[in-house]
């Protein structure tokens, strides 16, 4: 069995940050101490000198879509794309999404688990539910069993088949999930108001439009309506990506009146404004909720501050430079962003070289807090004895800059161009192996895991 010692590192948990050594043999974390004799142990231990550099439980991105089909097209970062770009950012577990609404939900998760054996870090899995059936129980039941932990809602897009529109219906599932001890995630966008501003618009359809035609009231009242369903039956709600002001008042609102919501947020609604909208590369910067504007920034930087946001996650969908720019048209541009690689230093830049967040605070956004919420703690998202050796070595003085030049996505682009950060990832471990150093990938395809949720 091969030992790694990794010594004199900052080792960071989400309550404390302290000067120590970790020991790792196979897989697993055997020794958390003050300091381990190097001499005490295996002539074939190797040790890795971390002065200077932090130790960080590997990081989970808690929202990907690598590898979508999606509008007669698929993403540009394969799964083993993601996997590499996942390594260069210190992310060792990614949640994605079982989505086929085709077939049955058992069906479409042993889908996606089929197409993600080339993944070269852990994954767990969201489910998608997208139709009432009478026997949908039945079928949340036999989901369960095969390791899904949460369901995904959206509160829109009927004309693709998304949309569970029966209030009562929607409610029964909200039902059955919580009797089994299935969290529901939504994405919170209001079909009727969409639907009413889409009749009835006058403009153009030009990328700075979809602000416009998919407007922060929506995402608000889509909170407000699936709140409502979760507190009437005493359970909490996950909202991804939340993008405005206004939905974050929805969610302050429904916490007042006793019902547990769970947020999740990402670096392009903290960070980006629509005035990224403008402009011949108006199209790279379209997803879905529409970026905002600088004060839903704000708002939402301020909730991060004052712990009112449990997760940090990417929604990671990227297409490429090319693919985004074949369509000025906010209708048919292809949505989404990279964002994996890029979730550490934004994070560390904005929240601990800004002074507004501790280190072990933005552990527990993209790493601990994820790996509770989702039942992969603590063998995720932790760096106890005896749990998988996933570990971020991060140096925290390492200024560099944001570019397409210095990122791994094969979309050909960031969207966060130009952006001077503090902190990068050196080292990678994935179950006590390393899967990228000194700039290096190491990853092998086939090594990621499935991922059991447990509740």
């Amino acid at each position: 069995m091969s030992s790694i010692l990794i010594k004199n590192g900052l080792v960071v948990d989400t309550e404390w940050m302290r000067h120590c050594d970790i020991l790792i043999e196979g897989s697993k974390i055997r020794r958390v101490a003050p300091s381990i004799d190097f001499s005490s142990l295996p002539q074939d231990t190797a040790l890795i000198h971390a002065d200077g550099l932090c130790v960080l439980p590997g990081i989970i991105d808690a929202h990907t879509h690598y590898h979508l089909v999606s509008r007669g097209t698929v993403t540009a970062d394969s799964f083993e794309e993601g996997s590499r770009l996942a390594a260069y950012g210190g992310v060792t577990t990614v949640v994605d999404f079982a989505d086929d609404n085709r077939t049955s939900l058992l069906d479409s998760l042993h889908s996606r688990r089929r197409e993600m054996v080339p993944m070269a870090i852990d994954y767990a899995l969201h489910q998608g539910v997208y139709k009432y059936r009478s026997d949908i129980r039945r079928e949340l039941e036999s989901i369960k069993r095969a390791g899904i932990g949460t369901l995904k809602i959206f509160t829109t897009y009927r004309d693709v088949g998304y949309l569970v529109d029966d209030r009562d219906e929607l409610k029964e599932i909200f039902r059955d999930a919580r009797d089994l001890g299935l969290m529901v995630s939504v994405h919170a966008e209001d079909d009727a108001i969409v639907t009413e501003i889409g009749s009835t618009w006058k403009g153009s359809y030009r990328p700075i439009d979809h602000a416009a035609l998919r407007p922060a009231e929506a995402e608000a009242a889509a909170i407000s309506y699936v709140g409502g369903i979760a507190g009437e039956l005493g359970m909490p709600v996950y909202i991804v990506h939340l993008s405005s002001r206004k939905g974050l008042e929805s969610v302050r609102k429904l916490r007042m009146d006793g019902v547990k919501v769970i947020v999740e947020t990402t670096p392009h609604y903290l960070f980006l404004d629509k005035e990224k909208l403008e402009g011949p590369d108006g199209p790279l910067y379209v997803m879905t909720p529409p970026l905002r504007t600088k004060d839903d920034n704000e708002a939402l930087q301020e909730a991060l501050v004052n712990g009112e946001i449990q997760v940090v996650a990417t929604d990671h969908c990227t297409f490429t430079r090319e693919q985004k720019l074949s369509s000025d048209d906010c209708r048919t541009i292809y949505p989404g962003i990279p964002g994996t690689e890029e979730l550490l230093p934004l994070l560390h830049t904005f929240g601990v070289a800004g002074g507004r967040l501790t280190l072990s605070q933005i552990v527990n956004l993209v790493s601990t807090g994820p790996a509770k919420i989702f039942g992969l703690y603590p063998e995720k998202g932790s760096l106890e004895e005896g749990t998988d050796a996933d570990i971020t070595l991060f140096d925290p003085d390492c200024s560099w800059t944001l570019s397409k030049d210095t990122i791994h996505s094969a979309a050909g682009y960031t969207a966060y161009e130009g952006f001077s950060v503090t902190g990068k990832v050196v080292m990678t471990y994935l179950r006590g192996r390393l899967i990228m150093g000194d700039g290096i990938y190491l990853g092998l395809k086939g090594d990621g895991k499935f991922l059991r949720a447990r509740r």
